[in-house]
């Protein structure tokens, strides 16, 4: 018996030893597991909500309800919902930053006092060193003596970075009275005030709690200097002095002896302060910030050189070791593509030229910025170079033979120069050589560029010019407006610009608008206060400038103007975004519509594809495959008949036009010019062309008039021919032609 037992146990177990491990690591995780909620369900009490309840804490309360104060503030609010379905609707206007939204303040506001003698000079070297550092910088002026509670003078300079970063580490719900400490004269060592002329930091709670105490204080306390003034104010009424040192962060200062030199200046106390006093001219306070910055500039870069060091010293234990290391090190590595499409491409240029340019040209000269950034790169090149090598070589160049550059978005601007340089030996030996030099111009901090300030309130005209070809598609276009425009009340007009032609609309002949005209009746009967104007006009030959003419005259000069196709198909989004982007003389925005492919090459597709096809062409965004699939598409980048522009701004770059072009040249140039070409060419402002994934037009044959200047006849014909479809569906219909021909 007991041998087949052996030989029966023996199989069982040969069976189970693959699954050996598993058994055992989930009986030893259900163990752990047990453990761990015995531990937690114990009847313990939590040291930490002991600690926070002991006499010596804020409250002496009992330790369930600490704990619950304690989480009170992490707990987020929900406000539900809802809408009053017996009141009128009513938009609700979002603000530019979210954080306006909810509430939040910035961390740091400075004020400075200043006086109107130094208005224009420390005042200015001041707003020049430091506004760019903090988010709200504030300037009181008035009379010698003025009792104006201020955090810094106009004749100390401050070391931005350092102070933002220390009143990082502060609390602003704790009473801080923190700078220079200075005695009274005449009071007690304890009685100390923050020195003026080296700044001082005040907390939120504490300018709460001083401020019914204000006015007893002007009335109370006689002092010349305001410093000294909020001082005793501070000490009076709440028994606060001012410290030097807060949570183990210490301010520290430096009083700069007159007639000192700032580059000659080595200290200790110096290098490390956060503000420097006094300051009596704004050319020291410009070369003051020019040491500190050079300071901050070999600190960034010796930490660079830390951080790289120690980099290369953990490559080594990864598994990819040392062939892991990107270039430079601690840089993302370069963008590597997944298919042909993503490919990026290098741009060549040379010292004179640049043979990739945005108007499609072989060939451009290299000029402005370009040119700058170009010659920066190759000084660069030549700095590393010399530092490399001397002082065995010294480099100088002679010209550059080739140049490659190419945007990366992952890392910056990559280069790659041929360089033909005169190496120079110690002995003075001289020698001509070529070499290549690779550079970086790596992405830095994201910034959010000083753009004037707008908001969604702003009523948006729109202007829709009407051909006697397209009045059959004017319906459609009323009744898309009626349901993007007019149903969600939308703070939005409409102006139709009815163009006749010489012998169009005239006595005894049937009008061509009637019943774009009747629809347009119908849209002001259904909604009731609604008004849609519309102009006519007679041209033989109409541009969309000399249209616009016409419809500018009839408006105020602060008027938004939404100039649309009869295949628009504004909406709430489409409107805010020309809000947000057109900016009254700065900005105007032509933006980029998606358009649909014919159906007849690109037919709608099923939401889930067969097993194995290959991916569909574009479709615009938001689209929504359970409704039936879109069409494929593309964003016609060839269009720019729409845009989004202030009056006041095409009346100055028309006025411009006017004043270069005169008479006969002036005529000319209307027929070839549409309206993104007169601020292109003839206005000062940022021309902002972005894609709109609201604005989805459909397929529509579309004829280009032969009135066309020959580069808008090009841009109208390159249109509407890739508008038809993708290559690989262009590809598949020429194929299949070809086999309906042989047969």
């Amino acid at each position: 018996m007991a041998g087949p037992t052996a030989m029966r146990l023996s199989s069982v177990l040969a069976l189970l030893q693959p699954a050996l491990p598993l058994i055992l690591g989930l009986s030893l995780g259900c163990s752990l597991s047990l453990l761990r909620v015995s531990w937690i369900q114990g009847e313990g009490e939590d040291p930490c909500v002991l600690a926070v309840g002991e006499p010596g804490g804020p409250q002496n309360l009992d330790s369930g309800t600490q704990l619950d104060q304690s989480d009170e503030d992490f707990k987020p609010r929900i406000v539900p919902y809802y809408r009053d379905p017996n009141k009128p609707y009513k938009k609700v206007l979002r603000t530019r930053y979210i954080q306006t939204e909810l509430g939040s303040r910035e961390r740091l506001l400075v004020a400075v006092l200043t006086s109107r003698a130094t208005l224009s000079t420390l005042a200015v070297a001041v707003n020049r060193t430091v506004a760019h550092h903090f988010p709200r910088l504030l300037y009181f002026t008035g009379q010698r003596g003025a009792r104006t509670p201020a955090g810094m003078q106009d004749d100390t300079y401050v070391q931005a970075p350092r102070l933002a970063a220390l009143a990082g580490h502060l609390s602003i719900n704790q009473d801080l009275y923190l700078g220079r400490t200075e005695e009274f004269i005449g009071a007690g060592e304890q009685a100390r005030y923050c020195h003026g002329g080296f700044g001082y930091l005040l907390s939120r709670s504490l300018l709460l709690r001083l401020w019914p105490h204000l006015d007893g204080c002007r009335g109370d306390i006689l002092s010349a200097r305001p410093d000294e003034w909020l001082g005793r104010c501070l000490i009076d009424s709440l028994g606060i002095g001012c410290v030097s040192q807060h949570q183990g962060q210490q301010y520290r200062s430096f009083e700069l002896a007159k007639n000192r030199d700032p580059e000659k200046e080595g200290s200790s106390a110096f290098l490390s302060a956060f503000a420097v006093h006094p300051v009596s001219e704004g050319t020291l306070m410009y070369r003051l910030h020019k040491r500190f910055s050079a300071l901050e500039l070999e600190r960034t870069y010796s930490e660079i050189e830390q951080l790289q060091a120690q980099i290369r010293n953990l490559t080594v234990l990864t598994p990819e070791g040392e062939a892991g290391l990107s270039w430079p090190i601690g840089l993302p590595a370069p963008f590597t593509p997944h298919s042909r499409f993503e490919v990026l491409g290098w741009d060549y240029f040379t010292e004179q030229h640049t043979f990739s340019c945005a108007d499609g040209a072989p060939k451009c000269p290299l000029q402005g910025a370009s040119r700058a950034d170009v010659g920066d790169a190759v000084e660069t090149a030549l700095e590393q170079l010399n530092r490399r090598y001397q002082p065995r070589l010294r480099f100088q160049k002679q010209r550059l033979l080739n140049g490659y550059r190419r945007f990366d978005p992952a890392r910056g601007m990559e280069y790659t120069l041929d360089l033909l340089l005169e190496a120079v030996t110690q002995r003075g030996h001289r020698r001509a050589l070529a070499r290549r030099v690779s550079l970086l111009r790596p992405l830095s901090r994201v910034e959010i560029l000083p753009m004037p300030y707008v908001t969604e309130a702003t009523r948006v005209q729109l202007v829709l010019p009407l051909l006697v070809a397209e009045a059959a598609a004017a319906p459609a276009f009323l009744e898309a407006f009626a349901a993007g425009v007019l149903e969600p009340r939308e703070h939005a007009l409409l102006t139709l610009l009815l163009v006749y032609g010489p012998r169009e609309g005239g006595r005894g002949a049937p009008d061509p608008f009637l019943g774009v005209k009747a629809a347009a009746a119908e849209l002001e009967r259904r909604y009731p206060g609604t008004r849609l104007a519309w102009l006519a006009v007679r041209a033989e030959a109409p541009s969309q400038v000399r249209l616009l003419d016409v419809v500018s005259k009839k408006h105020p000069v602060d008027t938004l103007f939404f100039l649309a196709t009869v295949w628009t198909r504004p909406g709430p989004e489409v409107l805010n975004r020309c809000r947000m982007n057109a900016i009254s003389g700065w900005q105007a925005f032509f933006p980029v519509h998606f358009q649909e492919f014919s159906p007849a090459l690109a037919p709608q597709r099923s939401p889930q594809g067969p097993p194995g096809a290959g991916p569909d062409p574009p479709s615009p965004p938001g689209a929504e495959p359970a409704r039936g699939a879109p069409l494929g598409g593309r964003f016609d980048r060839q269009a720019s008949a729409e845009g989004c522009f202030y009056n006041a701004d095409y009346l100055a770059a028309r006025a411009r036009l006017a004043g270069e072009l005169a008479g006969q040249e002036e005529e000319e140039a209307l027929e070839g010019l549409e309206v993104m070409d007169v601020f292109l060419r003839f206005s000062g402002l940022h021309l902002f062309r972005a894609v709109e994934p609201g604005l989805v037009q459909k397929f529509s044959v579309r004829d280009c008039s032969p009135r066309l200047s020959e580069e808008l006849y090009h841009r109208c014909r390159l249109s509407t021919l890739e508008g038809l479809g993708a290559r690989a569906q262009l590809a598949v219909a020429l194929f299949e032609q070809e086999q309906a021909n042989s047969t």
